[in-house]
């Protein structure tokens, strides 16, 4: 048995962690209207964004496309399928696990409310908050708890599996 299911388990936990701290971070900051050093700035929302390991990564690679006109490409003679962009369904290509492309500033308008008696307030009265929706962060939040709790549930279970054949 193969010990890779912990690493994608392992990495999936490790990518929903960071998206869960960084859900945090921009639910701190709802109503953050200043840079850490006390200058004006308002807080900008953060992205997650995830991508797949390939076994590729350590050397493989998928069959080339013969011409590029179909969208999918059967290699008798190997037995995989190759997909547009590259990527087979072969032992050598199949994801490996997660990990976190990047974390990357929202282009989401900011929110602008009226409160003249603001000490951040513009001449005419308006605020200016940051691009966050509360509730759209609290169901992210859920999203990424759960998908922990899934690799949390693989791994336990996979490490069962393990015990049980050791006991065979």
């Amino acid at each position: 048995m193969s010990f890779s299911a912990f690493d994608i388990s392992g990495s999936g936990m490790y990518a929903q962690k960071t998206m869960m701290d960084n859900i945090a971070s921009n639910i701190a900051n709802v109503n953050t209207t200043r840079n850490p050093d006390g200058t004006p700035g308002v807080y900008i929302k953060k992205n997650v964004s995830f991508k797949a390991v390939y076994a590729d990564k350590i050397g493989s690679t998928a069959p080339p496309f013969p011409n590029g006109e179909h969208d999918a490409y059967w290699s008798a003679a190997n037995g995989t399928i190759a997909l547009k962009g590259g990527i087979s369904y072969d032992e050598k290509q199949i994801s490996q696990g997660v990990e976190v492309a990047e974390i990357t500033p929202a282009n989401d308008p900011y929110k602008t409310i009226y409160d003249p008696d603001n000490p951040e307030a513009d001449a005419d009265g308006f605020v200016t908050l940051p691009n966050i929706n509360v509730v759209e962060e609290m169901v992210n939040m859920v999203s990424a708890s759960r998908a922990y709790e899934a690799n949390v549930t693989t791994a336990e279970t996979t490490k069962g599996m393990i015990t049980a054949a050791l006991r065979i």
